[in-house]
């Protein structure tokens, strides 16, 4: 008991060491002071207690059970929310901010590259039709000026305000995203403690007041009762008739029961419905990041398209009628449009292995919890019946009452049924009304 106590002690003040050290990120002497302090108190408390002692066995126990499980199904849930929920965010609003980010490249790419290539091929034009307007005896002097705009300013302030609306939301999302992660992370486990704490002290209490509370087991001390009961001439219960023995678990027993194997697929419905869940939101993330990832492939495929502009001028030199020359001036002024820009392609992240990992580990200790379930409720039982023996022959007695009440509220029934049914059969005038007639019909027409 003593090497049991300092264990338990152990394993509790190592706990709440890396607790303090790794999750609240204290200085290694603070934390150290705290969880030597709880380790004497701790101590302290179970040498001096046996409910401290009965409460600290059954905490452990309640770990593997389903107050255990459902800390665990929660910290999956967390998991996931702040993993893939969050990556998921992520991916939605990369993809968004590449759109914004193309129309405001494509926004300048149209003040320069279509406007310049036109003003060019106009000044170009401009030049050579200057050369025609030299006559050798007089000149005329021309001068051709061609200034670009682009009216895009509506577009710049529409694609600024959604700019600012994308961040203001984003990180919105941000912020209480990682406001959430970080109070679970500083608090669930606490949380969880306490817990499982309020748990174990509601079923001690249970277990002392109620009578009723999980008394269906035949446990060695109610063997002992009923052969103590057989000794001194009262009825006793065992061996119970199948139906009963259906009911009533016997206790410690090495095979599983129907009745338990029931108990496991209730302790497991939880599990697989939220594992459904689970799969659920990692499947949203991966098809989000196939969706944007599939976009950015054909994105990046495309090619740019070409915009021909090629213009031809033609120079004849006639005199009085007759063709001297024939030049051809052509000058190339073609450009070409990307429809997307190769620097505001999205970005997708997976984090399949930083959400995955964990569950199966989760998933794994859940598992061995539901296989261990029904057993883990029998040693709860026997490790209270050791810690608190006048209340379990209490219950004892109460379920022995129990089943001797049932007993003989059947047999008398049974009774009532066999001795109707015997009646009824010794009564020949209703079997044959016709030949023998009720004495109560005879005395009524003699009396007529």
């Amino acid at each position: 008991m003593v090497e049991y106590r300092d264990l338990c002690n152990l394993i509790l003040s190592s706990f709440l060491l890396l607790y303090l050290l790794h999750v609240l990120q204290y200085g290694l002497m603070v934390a150290a002071g705290i969880a030597g302090s709880c380790w004497v108190a701790v101590g302290a408390s179970l040498f001096l207690s046996k409910r401290v002692r009965c409460f600290g066995v059954l905490f452990v126990l309640s770990c593997g059970m389903r107050q255990g499980r459902n800390v665990l199904i929660t910290a999956g849930t967390s998991l996931v929310v702040l993993k893939n929920v969050q990556n998921t965010l992520e991916n939605i609003t990369g993809l968004s901010r590449s759109m914004v980010c193309n129309l405001q490249a494509k926004r300048v790419s149209i003040d320069t590259t279509p406007l310049c290539n036109y003003v060019r091929m106009l000044r170009w034009v401009g030049d050579v039709l200057r050369a025609f307007t030299d006559f050798g005896v007089a000149e005329l002097v021309s001068d051709l000026e061609v200034t670009s705009r682009g009216d895009s300013e509506k577009l710049r302030e529409r694609l600024v305000e959604a700019e600012r609306t994308l961040n203001g939301t984003a990180k919105s999302v941000w912020a209480a995203v990682d406001t959430l992660s970080s109070v679970s992370q500083r608090l669930f486990p606490a949380f969880s403690f306490l817990l499982l704490m309020g748990f174990t002290v509601l079923h001690l209490r249970r277990y002392c007041h109620d009578k009723k509370y999980e008394n269906v087991y035949i446990t060695r001390t109610f063997i002992h009762f009923d052969e103590k009961q057989k000794a001194e001439g009262r009825p006793p219960v065992l061996p119970l008739t199948p139906k009963e023995a259906r009911r009533y678990i016997t206790i410690p027993s090495p095979r599983l029961r129907a009745t338990e194997g029931k108990a496991i697929l209730k302790f497991s419905f939880p599990v697989f419905i939220h594992c459904l869940a689970w799969v659920l939101f990692i499947g949203v993330d991966v098809l989000m990041f196939w969706f944007v990832e599939v976009i950015r492939t054909r994105l990046h495929e495309l090619e740019p398209f070409h915009v021909p502009l090629i213009m031809n001028i033609n120079e004849d030199m006639t005199i009085i009628g007759v063709p001297i020359s024939e030049e051809i001036n052509r000058r190339d002024f073609s450009y070409q449009v990307s429809i997307f820009e190769k620097s505001c392609l999205p970005k997708p992240r997976l984090v399949l292995y930083d959400s995955i990992l964990p569950l199966v580990v989760l998933l794994a200790a859940l598992l061995s919890m539901s296989l261990m379930s029904a057993k883990l409720t029998q040693i709860r039982l026997v490790v209270c019946e050791q810690f608190f023996s006048t209340n379990a022959e209490q219950r004892v007695e109460f379920l022995h009452a129990k089943i001797l009440k049932k007993r003989s509220r059947k047999k008398g029934n049974r009774k009532a049924e066999e001795s109707s049914l015997r009646s009824l059969i010794k009564k020949v005038y209703f079997w044959c009304p016709i030949l023998y007639r009720p004495q109560e019909y005879d005395n009524v027409q003699q009396a007529s």
